[in-house]
Order: structure tokens, then sequence, then C-alpha cells
């Protein structure tokens, strides 16, 4: 079995003329990973990976014969520089610590470029499973709150749960305790 990248040849021509046939049709690329994994049992993500892996691997004439005659092409990747990295985190924990949700944030810094968007979503979510240590620091530098990790908030979710179960057993025994109180009360003529 002749494989590229992990694919078949008859898997990744298939996944080509998919992607080809769907651009024309005026689908988007994420949509057609989604399908495309959906009908092959694969993630989209994974999908997604592979189609731009794909993409790169030019030099390979098997690719090339597969790619003949369609008009694909990945955009150049072009990674956060370290002080594009530390300015986009200040900003964007900036704007969270004004109660905004990330994509929000992320949203109103980019000025509606959903290219960069994606990046900076990408980036920051990133750094958040792991570097979160470079996030404290930036949210250090930037005078905001630290952000919490996802294990911080779903313990405090699991904590207030608690107190809310413990709360509402407690309003069920003094409402049962005040019930018998009346009880006592009115059999002595109170």
């Amino acid at each position: 079995m002749n494989k590229i990248n992990g694919y078949t040849e008859e898997e990744a021509a298939g996944l080509i003329e998919y992607i080809y046939t769907g651009r024309h049709a005026g689908k988007t690329l994420s949509y057609l990973f989604e399908t495309y994994g959906r009908e092959h049992n694969r993630a989209k993500g994974s999908v997604r990976n592979y189609y731009y892996a794909f993409l790169r691997s030019r030099a390979d004439e098997r690719v090339q014969r597969i790619l003949a005659g369609k008009d694909l092409a990945a955009g150049e990747i072009r990674p956060f520089t370290e002080a594009e990295t530390d300015e986009m985190l200040k900003k964007v924990l900036t704007e969270k610590s004004k109660g905004m949700s990330v994509r929000r944030a992320i949203r109103n810094l980019c000025g509606g470029d959903e290219k960069l968007m994606l990046r900076m979503q990408n980036k920051y979510r990133n750094l958040l499973k792991k570097q979160p240590e470079r996030v404290r620091r930036a949210a250090e530098e930037a005078g905001v709150p630290e952000e919490k990790s996802f294990l911080q908030r779903r313990l405090e979710r699991e904590i207030d749960a608690l107190y809310a179960r413990i709360a509402s057993d407690l309003k069920e025994e003094n409402a049962r305790l005040r019930s018998e109180l009346e009880k006592l009360r009115s059999g002595r003529g109170e």
C-alpha cells in the first residue's frame, strides 16, 4: 500500500477531489473538512491537518499528479513573533479583564479580519494550555488579574455546586424542623 502522509494514494486523491469540487460549489473549507471527516470516520481537525500537509508536499510526484489542474493552494504559515505573542497576550488579557469573552476580545483586536482572529484564538488557547506561566507573566505585566486555569474554574464550579446542594439540604431540614415545631406547638395549645 503506497501512502502519502498516512493516506493511501486513492484516499488522498479522493480527499483532494472532494475539496476541489466543494470549493468550486462555493463550500467553505471548514464545512468540507467536517463533512468529509464525518463521511470517512475521521476528525475534522485530522482532515484539515492532512489537507494542508498534503499541499505542502508538492515535491512528491504523486502529490503533483493528484493536484494537476486543480487550483488548490495553502497560504504561507506565518507564526507569531515572540514580541507579537507577548503584545497579543497583554491586549487579550486586558480586554478580558473588562468582562469580555476571549472571542469578543480577539474580534475587537482584529477589526473583522477573520483569518487573524482564527490565528490569534488558536495561539491564545495554545498558550493557555502549554505556556500558562507566560500567560501569568503577561497578565502581571499588563496589570490585570491572573487567568484561571481550566482546573481552577472547574474546581470553583464544583465548590459552588456543593454549597448549593448543602444550602438546599439545610433549607429542607429547616422547613421540616419548623413544621415539627408547629405540630408540637399546636398540640400543646400554645
